[in-house]
């Protein structure tokens, strides 16, 4: 059975890059341009993870990540926060929120695979 992931980037470039790796992976993908819109896929479905952007319009990663924590279903949904961001804080912040774990763009889509498969594969974390 392959893992339905969410996606939210505002960068369109972003979001297809992660749409050919997931589904080069077997994985099924949804996509979301932004927290708003993230939040609007995501209640229409129950990923097996999701991951996020902190820097976007009309919300930003963090709002995105404490709204899907808000929500009984999706407490333990495996958030991955895939950024160009680094600082410590910042990381800090993401956990705090509820994050599961951080990777930082530019990605390495066999990399990707292999946290989602960690945090929402068979015997990951979720």
């Amino acid at each position: 059975m392959s893992l339905s992931i969410l996606a939210v980037d505002d960068s369109r470039t972003i979001r297809d890059m992660l749409s050919l790796a997931l589904r080069q992976a077997g994985f099924s993908p949804s996509l979301a341009e932004d927290g708003m819109h993230g939040l609007e896929v995501l209640s229409g479905m129950a990923p097996d993870a999701i991951i996020t952007d902190i820097n976007m319009p009309r919300m930003d990663g963090f709002g995105f990540i404490e709204a899907v924590r808000s929500q009984p279903a999706h407490r333990t949904t495996p958030i991955l926060v895939l950024t160009t961001e680094s600082a410590p804080q910042l990381k800090a912040r993401a956990r705090s929120a509820g994050a599961t774990g951080w990777i930082v763009k530019p990605f390495d889509p066999e990399k990707l695979v292999r946290a989602l498969n960690m945090v929402a594969g068979p015997g990951g974390t979720r």
